[in-house]
Parts: structure tokens; C-alpha cells; sequence
């Protein structure tokens, strides 16, 4: 599908509220997504995140306020926002029973894409499961679950993706997998609005991050900006120390650096014929 936007943002949020009987879940929510940029919603739970996404893939209906995806209005256009629109919700939705192939060609038959083989194919090499895609999706990692599902969702090419937590229960090495999959999309023109609750999440893939908190917008800007609003630092000396996930990333990318599972110590270190 070719974008209509024309310059104006890709998706433009003004006003927005929903409320749930006496519970004023958003108030009054606005931003706009640039063209080909990754927006962060951060906020923690029951900030409102979902409700917005849901309002924006046309599954909810807004109290009050505008909401534009791609130009189309997603109250009087919901069918040209649907088609759109691509949503990746906080739990990879494929079929487990199926390969990530037929995953791939299902989809592509149900949105009457034409050679939807070579569709699938396409995208398997393009996210790195080529060599698994003709294994049942149950036996994929999450890393490999969560890329097959952004996969599927864009078959199509929808010029907007909403990815609403992606890296709901990945493990370090899954995340950043899905982190590379979202920097591809924004790389080849695709407009990202993703949700997340992961602070280091929205500092590393984010253009531009909005503060979700109480219904309400507290703050947006880039990652610069916002420091801005913090007193200026203090200067101090202070030893860089590795991150757990550094750790983490370091031990299980070198299997001769493996520590052994009961004592810590090194293969290379321990007797000959002692048990690891």
C-alpha cells in the first residue's frame, strides 16, 4: 500500500480520552509519529498504552479527541486504517502447529497478496529464518517467535506498525534480535510506534519518546530533550562496571569461557576427569 501522507505525520494523535465507566483511562492524549521514525509510548502498566493502540488499530472507540493513521481517520475510515495499519501485540500470534513458512503464506493468502510463496520467502530471508522455516513454529525460540510475527504483520506493506511491548518475555538475546528487526524497518521507511514499559528500551531504538502517565502525556521530545529536563550533572569519576546483560551476552557468545554449572570455575581450569 502506497502512503498518502504527503508530508503530514504518519500518525497524528490530538485530544484523545476513554474512559471505562468512572475510570478515566486516557486524558486528553496527543502526539504525532514522524515518517519513517520509531516512536516511543512509555509509561508503566495502566498508564493507558494499550488503549491507545487499540483505539489507533480501530478496536476501541475514542470518548473524545482525533486520531489519524497514514492521513485516514480512525473513526470514519476504519476500513483504510486497517489496511494501513499493521498491529504486533505483546504475544507473538502464530500458529504453532504450522512452519514459519505456512505461517508466512497463510497470511499472505488471507490479504490476497499475489505469489504468496515468494512473499513468504522474501520475508523469511529478510529476517534471518530461512534455514527454520520449514520447522513447526512451536519449536522457535521467542527471539524467532517474536520475528515471525512482525514477519507476518508486513506482509502487505503497511506504511504504519504498531508494536505494543515486543519484548514482552524474551530473554537479553531475543530482545536485541527484535531491537535489529524494528531499527530494518524504520531503515527501509516503515513508521514504528512502539509501547514499552523497558526505560533502555525506548533510549535505544526511540526517535523521538513520549511519557504516557495517568491518561496523560507528561513529556515528549528526543532522548536529548528529555535529559534536558533533568538539574544539570555532577562530574564524577567513576568506574564503568559491565552490565548484567553484557555479562550475560559475553558468557553464552564464547562456549571455552562457559563457567561450569556447580562451581563457577572455567572448563579450562578444572582437573582432568572432574565432572563439570
Amino acid at each position: 500500500m502506497t502512503a498518502r501522507l504527503d508530508g503530514r505525520p504518519a500518525v497524528r494523535v490530538t485530544g484523545l480520552k476513554k474512559s471505562f465507566r468512572e475510570l478515566d483511562v486516557l486524558r486528553g492524549v496527543d502526539f504525532d509519529v514522524a515518517p519513517g521514525s520509531i516512536f516511543a509510548l512509555l509509561g508503566s502498566n495502566g498508564a493507558g498504552k494499550t488503549t491507545v493502540v487499540r483505539i489507533l488499530s480501530t478496536l476501541l472507540k475514542a470518548d473524545a479527541g482525533t486520531a489519524l493513521v497514514d492521513g485516514f481517520d480512525v473513526a470514519a475510515e476504519a476500513a483504510e486504517v486497517r489496511q494501513a495499519i499493521s498491529l504486533t501485540g505483546q504475544f507473538a500470534a502464530v500458529d504453532e502447529v504450522l512452519s514459519g513458512r505456512e505461517n508466512l503464506v497463510l497470511v499472505a493468502q488471507l490479504r490476497r497478496v499475489k505469489e504468496p510463496g515468494r512473499t513468504a520467502d522474501a520475508l523469511l530471508e529478510q529476517f534471518g529464518l530461512s534455514e527454520s522455516g520449514g520447522r513447526r513454529a512451536g519449536t522457535y525460540s521467542g527471539g524467532m517467535r517474536r520475528r515471525l510475527d512482525i514477519a507476518m504483520s508486513l506482509i502487505g506493506n503497511p506504511p504504519v506498525i504498531v508494536l505494543d511491548e515486543p519484548t514482552t518475555g524474551l530473554d537479553p538475546q531475543g530482545r536485541l534480535e527484535v531491537w535489529a528487526m524494528i531499527r530494518q524497518l524504520a531503515g527501509q521507511g516503515t513508521s514504528v510506534l512502539l509501547t514499552t514499559q523497558y526505560l533502555d528500551e525506548a533510549e535505544q531504538l526511540a526517535d523521538r519518546i513520549a511519557i504516557l502517565h495517568q491518561g496523560k502525556i507528561i513529556a515528549n521530545g528526543t532522548l536529548a530533550e528529555l535529559k534536558q529536563l533533568m538539574p544539570p550533572a555532577t562530574a564524577e569519576y567513576v568506574e564503568k562496571q559491565p552490565t548484567l546483560e553484557e555479562v550475560f551476552l559475553a558468557i553464552i557468545g564464547s562456549g571455552a569461557g562457559t563457567p561450569s554449572r556447580d562451581t563457577g570455575t572455567p572448563p579450562e581450569h578444572q582437573q582432568q576427569g572432574e565432572k563439570p
